[in-house]
């Protein structure tokens, strides 16, 4: 049976930086059926020099008059803020979760007993972070984004030789396009990274719509990332490549109508359908009156509804057989 999909929510920065449109996001995702919401934490300094332009996607949402530390910078939570929404994600059912941007981000989010860390496409390079995540030997989620396998595997072996084992790691494919053209999907990387690295593996997605996922689901995703928002029109980097809470329901129960149907691979007849198989399948029967004595040939006999005697896969064995009683039209023959 396929493993339950670990679903995520990703609030990232659509709070734009008010804690109380974060705490109806927790209320939101527990509504849709998320297993967790993740967030971002970062000092906007720490992460991002004065020199750093914007994304091209972050230019047409938010305009280029403002650099990305400015954009960022209003989208920071505080230390207060994270304990409040993990306090309110207990209270919800919903896992807690947040990506750290920066090495004083790590602290606090291990300070909070955050059990899952999840890294980012654009720290997969980062030595210093990898080490320090490692180090903490807990869960770790890697988004690989922009990045090649030799990049994937470096990253890997870091967080092992820190002491975190390979057991623990799920690596999802992504493309940090927003939105992904889905020419650029590419979800047989997923399948990949699986074969090349033997880790659990998933998808983070940037596409519009949900289809994308609930397709990743099917090839064997165990952890699906996808952006939420309140609203698409929003202001914010992000909001117009989330789903609204309507459209991230629907991928939730898509999601789990999927894991019903990959079932167990065990090819047999199913519950549902064993009543069904004496009505559709077939019997070897009488074609017209046979006396007893007389030879069973393909003349006397056929193969009509129900299922319920000789298989016709026996029709060698009846031919050429001697009735051994009288049979009317359409009579199961017997031997």
């Amino acid at each position: 049976m396929h493993k339950r999909t670990f679903i995520i929510a990703e609030a990232g920065v659509n709070h734009n930086g008010d804690l109380d449109l974060a705490i109806k996001m927790v209320d939101v995702a527990a509504k849709c059926g998320a297993d967790a919401i993740k967030f971002q934490t970062f000092k906007a300094e720490n992460v991002i020099s004065r020199y750093a332009p914007k994304a091209e996607y972050q230019k047409s949402t938010t305009g280029s008059v403002e650099s990305q530390l400015e954009m960022v910078k209003k989208l920071e939570l505080d230390e207060s803020a994270h304990k409040k929404l993990v306090s309110h994600c207990k209270n919800k059912g919903i896992i807690f979760l947040s990506s750290p941007f920066d090495l004083r981000s790590i602290d606090l989010l291990d300070k909070l007993r955050m059990e899952i860390f999840k890294i980012p496409s654009g720290e997969i390079t980062n030595l210093p972070y990898l080490r320090k995540i490692g180090a903490l030997k807990k869960r770790v989620i890697l988004s690989t984004g922009m990045a090649v396998l030799a990049e994937i595997e470096a990253a890997i072996d870091v967080l092992e030789a820190a002491g975190t084992p390979r057991r623990y790691f799920t690596i999802l494919q992504c493309n940090t396009e927003y939105p992904t053209p889905m020419s650029d999907v590419n979800l047989r990387a997923m399948i990949s990274i699986r074969h090349a690295f033997g880790v659990s593996v998933g998808y983070s997605d940037h596409t519009l719509g949900i289809e994308v996922p609930i397709a990743a689901v099917a090839l064997g995703a165990t952890v699906i990332e996808k952006h939420l928002t309140l609203d698409r029109n929003l202001p914010g980097p992000d909001h117009r490549a989330s789903l609204e809470p309507d459209e991230f329901t629907s991928m939730v129960h898509a999601i789990r109508n999927v894991e019903q149907a990959l079932g167990d691979g065990i090819k047999r007849p199913s519950s549902s359908e064993a009543k069904n198989r004496a009505i559709a399948c077939k019997s070897i029967v009488a074609s017209r009156s046979i006396r007893a004595g007389e030879f069973f040939t393909s003349k006397n006999v056929t193969v009509k509804r129900p299922g319920t005697g000789l298989s016709p896969m026996r029709w060698d064995e009846v031919i050429g057989r001697h009735a051994l009683r009288d049979f009317s039209p359409d009579d199961l023959i017997e031997i």
